[in-house]
């Protein structure tokens, strides 16, 4: 892993753009993208480069289940609002939060998955060691699969919505295996109430029971974190 300190999320996300630039420039087609607050200021760079995405493809990581696109706290609304109407994409898949089979759509995500290698794969890390919607205890095998969220991942993402009823208690998630297929990783971590999960994943043991420890296994893992979020180490 190539850990990377920086001051602030502000550098944080211009470091992951940088990365984002130089894969592209030694050829990356395939972006695996993530919502949330994390990777809001490395999608920043992206609309305001004079760069042109117009020939790339995204795959996200994650949708809530039940919400669709038009939903404003919904993921596929998240990304419109941050990248892709401002700088289009040839081809942009999410998860169908409003499927009616969900079984046949994490089917079909799979599907996408294969069809469309990831070059670089954006994660950021939940206080509880997740990525994506993997929560603790999931599977190192699994592919995209629904989750029923944690009760602090709900409370994590209370802050997004009038009141906690409104949070979805359930998402569709890239598993954990189609993650580790991604040719490299960038994971972001701000703030100190990541310490732990960042101290967790870069130094404990690979378990399930810290779902984001699987990335020692990974040859290309750059980790981005800010002083708070380094604190533990």
């Amino acid at each position: 892993m190539d850990i990377i300190r920086v001051k602030n999320a502000d550098e944080g996300g211009q470091k992951a753009f940088e990365i984002i630039k130089n894969g592209i420039a030694n050829g990356a087609d395939t972006f695996g993208l993530a919502t949330g607050s994390t990777p809001e200021t490395m999608y920043s760079y992206m609309v305001s480069s004079d760069m042109d995405f117009s020939d790339k493809v995204s795959v996200n990581l994650d949708e809530y289940v039940g919400l669709d696109g038009n939903d404003e706290q919904s993921y596929r609304y998240f990304m419109n609002q941050h990248l892709f109407n401002h700088k289009p994409f040839k081809k942009t898949y999410v998860p169908d939060g409003k499927a009616e089979d969900l079984d046949a759509e994490c089917k079909r995500y799979d599907d996408v998955i294969a069809d469309n290698p990831i070059d670089i794969q954006v994660l950021g890390i939940g206080q509880n060691g997740h990525i994506g919607f993997n929560e603790p205890g999931t599977s190192f095998d699994a592919t995209t699969h629904v989750v029923e969220l944690t009760e602090s991942t709900v409370n994590a993402n209370k802050r997004y919505f009038d009141k906690v009823e409104d949070v979805p208690t359930r998402a569709l998630t890239m598993g954990i295996h189609s993650i580790m297929q991604s040719k490299k990783i960038i994971l972001m971590a701000f703030g100190k109430a990541k310490a732990d999960a960042v101290k967790g994943m870069l130094e404990g043991e690979v378990t399930e029971d810290l779902p984001a420890s699987v990335l020692q296994n990974h040859n290309d893992v750059a980790v981005i974190i800010d002083e708070e979020a380094a604190s533990q180490l």
